[in-house]
């Protein structure tokens, strides 16, 4: 094929881009129907803190694990993180449209969801209490044990169930 007969490089562009383009727009509005998680600024700053506990929760649980690996430096920080951060994600609650991973009984049952938070606020004060003057795994273990057990019981009402 002599150099006279190929297409301009402008022509090759736009034949590829006239397949493409329709996949990437679709793609993108695809996307942007997944309104009701992430897209709402309330689901994503309320799923933001909670993955922010979970990685902390992360940390005080490897510890809890393998007590010989308790650095109490590192404990006290995440407890004192998690007992400041514990009152964060309630107010983003308010908007009954913006559920997210959440379930209808966060707000139906609005009474229950409430003792539910104020349960979380005072396990994870009272760990941190105790974690400020912690040196081995086992001074914390009831007060850590009881901060999971209240991320459970909230997520088992008010949180959508995962396949």
């Amino acid at each position: 094929m002599s150099i006279f007969t190929q297409k301009p490089l402008a022509q090759k562009l736009f034949n590829r881009s006239f397949f493409i383009l329709p996949f990437v727009l679709s793609a993108s509005l695809l996307s942007a129907c997944n309104g009701s998680i992430g897209s709402n600024p309330d689901v994503s700053a309320r799923q933001d803190i909670m993955k922010n506990w979970g990685d902390a929760m992360d940390v005080m649980g490897g510890m809890m694990k393998n007590p010989d690996t308790f650095d109490a430096a590192q404990f006290k920080e995440q407890a004192a993180f998690l007992a400041g951060d514990a009152k964060n994600p309630w107010a983003h609650f308010a908007d009954k449209t913006a559920t997210g991973h959440a379930t209808e009984a966060v707000w139906s049952n609005a009474e229950n969801f409430k003792n539910e938070a104020a349960k979380f606020e005072k396990v994870t004060a009272d760990l941190n209490a105790v974690a400020q003057n912690a040196t081995r795994a086992e001074e914390v273990q009831v007060q850590f044990k009881a901060v999971g057990g209240t991320c459970k019981s909230c997520h088992t009402d008010f949180k959508v169930k995962e396949d």
